[in-house]
């Protein structure tokens, strides 16, 4: 059986006040699906679409462990994490097009 990567993001939108963190095995994909409205629910209703952090993994599920532990923490910890490698919060996506 061949294992997917998987890949662990976070989108904000336009005012970087909104955060969004999920996970998935083609990120220029799912990302393209975030900007373009094909995702019905949070991301759609709040207009949140905006690359700022990613992490790349060597199977799937490593990256779904990651995801929660993500999910779980507060707020100020997921601003920490994007600034340390994103300090101007600029879009990611074009790194990966």
């Amino acid at each position: 059986m061949i294992e997917k990567h998987g890949y662990v993001y976070i989108l904000t939108n336009a005012h970087n006040n909104v955060l969004y963190t999920g996970v998935t095995s083609n990120l220029a994909k799912r990302v393209y699906e975030h900007r373009n409205k094909l995702v019905e629910g949070f991301t759609e209703k709040y207009n949140v679409h905006k690359l700022v952090y990613y992490e790349i993994f060597d199977d799937i599920m490593s990256a779904i462990t990651r995801e929660k532990q993500i999910k779980g923490w507060l707020r100020s910890k997921k601003i920490l994490l994007i600034e340390k490698s994103n300090p101007d919060w600029k879009d990611r996506y074009e790194e990966l097009v």
